[in-house]
């Protein structure tokens, strides 16, 4: 059956776009490789990583939404947005397989006309480059004659209480990036269904470029502000009062926050193949790397202040996703401070009610049914993410002790980050 749209990648970024474009009334089809993820959508269950409720995915199929499997739905659609994951390899470079199979199989239905958007976080001349040679290769059809090609960075905010779900895309501008002016605005009429204001580029590399630069943006700041963490706790000064006075500024200031390290499927970008690295950028993914290790130290030390060894301490770490209420635990600096305070000799559990079963180094972590009663029974509680479940005030009472990583308690009921 033709559709009007094909989102190919229904992970955490391409579902919600399949959400926004059912709800203007698109017809669309999304297509994954993942034959138990797409069962469990058809089915009306929620994704594992909880980028949409179970609530969510039912209204999406009732108003025509189909999941599916078989690569011939690339063909019958006028616009196919890639969605497809890049996640960091080895050696830190993001991994293009995904975007790279996803270009193939839309190659091998491409059909003229076609709309082509890419998405995915990739390094600048991925869509003028690679892609649009495996997509002429595999179609025989020749991109801003044949079918349009542009890029466009995806600006969701997993989770966000303000700007999430359908009415995410309607208030968040949209950038795009054709490789020819008529490319452009194919992509704006097609995005200009979802969102109040498209913004044109220059060109494909120019939007990639917007991408890199705003996840860069975050990564740097956020190293700042945990620098100034580390600073601020020896000399004794409040950090999260500083901050909260600092924003008041109307002009020149963006509040960011430190925590227990950096998670989430915005990888930091500090070098472009052939090209020199972004020092600062550099400097900064070493920075938020170290924290995980700080928070670990801090515990230690506060144990050690209350006459306990962190070897056969109790600790109970809270919130063990990369975002507060989501269950996706992408990049999460949870693995990292459970392994460490294991290293040191602690036992450890958790509490999160987004995450059922957690292993860390392939050994089941045991979770805590009752809250209240793990805390009052542990030598430390970390909360790592802050769920809005959770009653951090009577928290506060019943730990023993508790370290906030967020910043989120009320002042003085825990020792802060």
């Amino acid at each position: 059956m033709p559709a009007d749209l094909a989102v190919i990648g229904l992970g955490h970024h391409g579902l919600p776009l399949a959400r926004a474009a059912t709800s203007a009334g698109i017809d669309t089809v999304g297509y994954d490789t993942d034959p138990r993820a797409v069962a469990e959508l058809a089915a009306g269950r929620s994704p594992v990583d909880g980028s949409l409720t179970a609530a969510e995915i039912r209204r999406m199929l009732s108003a025509g939404f189909r999941p599916a499997t078989d690569p011939a739905e690339l063909g019958r659609v006028r616009t196919a947005v890639i969605c497809a994951p890049t996640p960091p390899g080895p050696d830190g470079a993001l991994d293009l397989g995904a975007v790279t199979d996803a270009a193939r199989a839309l190659a091998a239905r491409l059909r003229p006309h076609t709309t082509v958007i890419l998405e995915s976080p990739v390094p600048p001349g991925t869509t003028e480059g690679p892609l649009r040679a495996l997509l002429e290769t595999g179609s025989g059809l020749r991109a801003g004659r044949d079918f349009h090609l542009a890029y466009s960075p995806g600006r969701l905010d997993p989770g966000s209480r303000v700007h999430g779900g359908a009415h995410g895309f309607a208030v968040t501008p949209k950038v795009i990036g054709g490789l020819t002016p008529a490319c452009t605005e194919a992509a704006a009429a097609f995005y200009g269904r979802l969102t109040d204001k498209v913004v044109r580029a220059r060109g494909p590399r120019e939007a990639e470029t917007v991408k890199l630069l705003e996840t860069n943006f975050r990564h740097v700041n956020i190293a700042l502000v945990n620098e100034m963490a580390v600073l601020c706790h020896e000399l004794g000064v409040d950090l999260w009062d500083v901050i909260r006075c600092a924003e008041t500024k109307p002009y020149g200031f963006q509040a960011f926050r430190p925590g227990p390290g950096v998670g989430g499927h915005g990888v930091p970008v500090d070098t472009v193949a052939g090209h020199r690295p972004l020092r600062l950028v550099e400097l900064a993914g070493q920075v938020n790397e170290r924290m995980p290790q700080y928070v670990v130290q801090r515990c230690a030390t506060l144990l050690n202040e209350h006459g306990k060894s962190a070897r056969g301490a109790r600790v109970l770490l809270l919130g063990v996703t990369y975002k507060p209420d989501l269950a996706d635990r992408q990049a999460s600096p949870a693995d990292e401070i459970a392994r460490r305070l294991m290293d040191l000799g602690a036992a450890v559990s958790y509490h999160d009610p987004y995450v059922p079963d957690w292993r860390v180094r392939d050994l089941p972590v045991p979770r805590a049914d009752s809250l209240y009663e793990a805390a009052a029974h542990a030598d430390l509680t970390i909360l790592l993410q802050h769920h809005r479940t959770y009653d951090l005030q009577g928290l506060a009472v019943k730990a023993q002790l508790l370290l906030d990583t967020r910043g989120a308690t009320p002042a003085g009921a825990a020792h802060r980050l």
